[in-house]
């Protein structure tokens, strides 16, 4: 990941759904009208997760709105976006995803130093109920402490 990197979505969702194992960076395969979309409008990227079939992984529920100059030449917004990664790579998070409870996860889309759109996806592990209640616990654990401090150091 560049210095200059360009941030146009994040999956704020992700960290709280699913325990994080690995990350990876993908690139976009977008139609022209979809690049010019991302540099002027966000991207929906909620729901979305990444699927591996026939040697090739497929970026799924990500909503790209059409581009406003556009014209017939606009694509499904929802349509399912081809991610470029090595043989090697798809073939790690093809095996990590045939573990129950793992999937692999979009976390960031953003613009590189190249002005090239890439992602960010991780293969991760759904978090049960009582996991997602201890982090809510220790964040507003945390956040009372903070609060504590401030108030003691006016």
């Amino acid at each position: 990941m560049g210095k200059a990197e360009k941030i146009i979505a994040k999956n704020k969702k992700a960290a709280f759904e699913y325990e994080i194992l690995d990350r990876y960076e993908a690139g976009l395969v977008l139609t022209g009208t979809e690049a010019r979309s991302l540099r002027e409008n966000n991207c929906q990227m909620t729901d979305s997760f990444v699927l591996i079939r026939n040697g090739e992984a497929w970026l799924n529920n990500v909503h790209i709105p059409p581009f406003a100059q556009g014209n017939y030449n606009n694509p499904d917004p929802d349509r399912k976006r081809k991610l470029l990664l090595h043989k090697k790579e798809i073939r790690i998070l093809g095996e990590a995803v045939q573990e129950k409870g793992m999937a692999i996860i979009p976390l960031k889309m953003y613009f590189d130093s190249n002005s090239r759109v890439k992602v960010e996806i991780a293969v991760a592990r759904g978090k049960k109920l009582y996991d997602k209640r201890a982090h809510m616990a220790a964040r507003d654990s945390k956040r009372d402490v903070e609060r504590a401090l401030k108030e003691r150091y006016r």
